[in-house]
Parts: structure tokens; sequence; C-alpha cells
């Protein structure tokens, strides 16, 4: 059995990105985006993908929609759905996101979004294959 307490093991994760689990179909990752912050623009295409906020301030950028997110707060992204994610206060954006299937490598860490984009755009942050 993997148990966590989401929303403070989230909130103490400093990084931009951490895998905290990985499953066949599914996976599971804690994002703090910092003050000014962005997850980028980005589609996943064959990825579905809900977020849940556990604190700070947002904007959802979604198809095209704009909603304000806070701490409990959650936004689905389809597959295939170009979104973004931007911290609009003067704290960090805390949230964890399930994906299905998984987008990242298991037990990928990126301290920051360069980092993650990086470890990207490198090849070096796939997800497992079956």
């Amino acid at each position: 059995m993997e148990h966590f307490t989401i929303a403070t093991v989230a909130e103490k994760s400093p990084d931009f990105r951490r895998v905290l689990w990985t499953g066949e179909r599914t996976q599971l990752v804690i994002m703090t985006i910092p003050a000014g912050g962005e997850i980028g623009e980005e589609v996943h295409e064959g990825i579905d993908q809900i977020l849940t906020f556990v604190s700070g301030v947002g904007e959802a950028r979604v198809a095209g929609e704009k909603k304000k997110v806070a701490a409990g707060d959650l936004v689905v992204v389809p597959s295939g759905t170009k979104h973004n994610f931007v911290n609009t206060g003067p704290n960090p954006l805390v949230l964890y996101t399930v994906y299905g299937p998984p987008e990242h490598a298991d037990q990928a860490v990126h301290r920051t979004k360069e980092e993650a984009d990086a470890a990207e755009a490198a090849g070096e942050d796939e997800p497992p294959t079956e």
C-alpha cells in the first residue's frame, strides 16, 4: 500500500516537479510553482490530467478559458487539451496532479522549471514503457 498525507507532502516539497508514485495506468506528481512562475503551455496527447490545488493562488488556462484557482480547487484537463497554470500570487502555488497514463519518468525530481524543460528536451523525462 502507498499512503500519502498528500497536502502535507506537497507543501513540504520545494521542487517544481516530483513524481511520488507511478503505476501501470496512472501517475501521482506534486508541483510547486514559484511566485510569478507557470507550468508552461502544453498539450498531453493520449493523457488525461487532474490537478488539485493545495495552497497559493493562480490562474488555470484550459482550452482558451481562464479561471482563478486556489486551495481546494480541482481542474480536469482532458487528453489533447492545450493548458497552462500560472501562479498569480506572492506565495508558491502548490498542487498535486494525477496523469493517466503516466507522463513523466518514474521518481523524477526537477527542482526548477528550467531543469524540467531541459530533461524533457534531452529525452530524460520519458514515462516507463510496458
